[in-house]
C-alpha cells in the first residue's frame, strides 16, 4: 500500500457514471489509526491480541501493488474496526460464505486465533496432540494427570 493507495481509496468519478455504490474507504494510515483507537475499548487480553494482528496485517500488507486487493483489505477493516466501535462483534458470527472461501492455511490460522482469543490449548500444542492421541480431553477434570496428584 503506497502513497497511491490513498488515491485508490477515493471513489472515481467513474462510478458516478455507472451507477457503481460509492466506496468510502479510509486511507491506510487514518484506518490503522482509527482500529487501534477502537482496541482500547477492549478488554485488556483482547486489546493486546488484536493491536499485535493488526499491526502484523497491515505490515505484511503494505508492499501490496494489486488496487483490488488494496480496496478488499482496507474495506474489510473498515468493516471491523465499524463493528468494534458500535459493539456489533460481541453478537456477531462468521459468514458461512466467507468461510468456504478460506484456504486450508487461512482455516488454520483463523482456528489458532481463536484458540487464543478463548485462552485454550490449540490442536497444534504438544498438550492437545498428547491427549488427543490417549483420548483425553484436555480441559477435563478426570484427566490421569489430574487423579494422580
Amino acid at each position: 500500500m503506497r502513497a497511491s493507495a490513498s488515491v485508490l481509496a477515493r471513489v472515481s468519478r467513474r462510478s458516478e457514471r455507472t451507477n457503481i455504490p460509492e466506496l468510502n474507504v479510509l486511507p491506510p494510515i487514518p484506518l490503522y489509526r482509527r482500529i487501534l483507537r477502537a482496541h482500547r475499548r477492549l478488554p485488556l487480553e483482547q486489546r493486546f491480541l488484536g493491536d499485535q494482528y493488526v499491526k502484523t496485517e497491515f505490515r505484511l500488507h503494505s508492499r501490496i501493488e494489486n488496487p483490488l486487493h488494496i480496496i478488499g483489505f482496507l474495506s474489510s477493516w473498515q468493516q471491523y474496526v465499524e463493528a468494534i466501535e458500535g459493539d456489533k462483534w460481541k453478537e456477531a458470527k462468521l459468514d458461512v460464505g466467507k468461510l468456504e472461501k478460506m484456504s486450508q492455511q487461512q482455516i488454520i490460522q483463523f482456528y489458532e486465533l481463536m484458540q487464543s482469543a478463548k485462552g485454550l490449548n490449540s490442536e497444534y500444542s504438544p498438550h492437545f496432540v498428547d491427549n488427543a492421541t490417549s483420548g483425553e480431553d484436555p480441559d477435563s477434570d478426570n484427566n490421569e494427570n489430574n487423579t494422580k496428584k
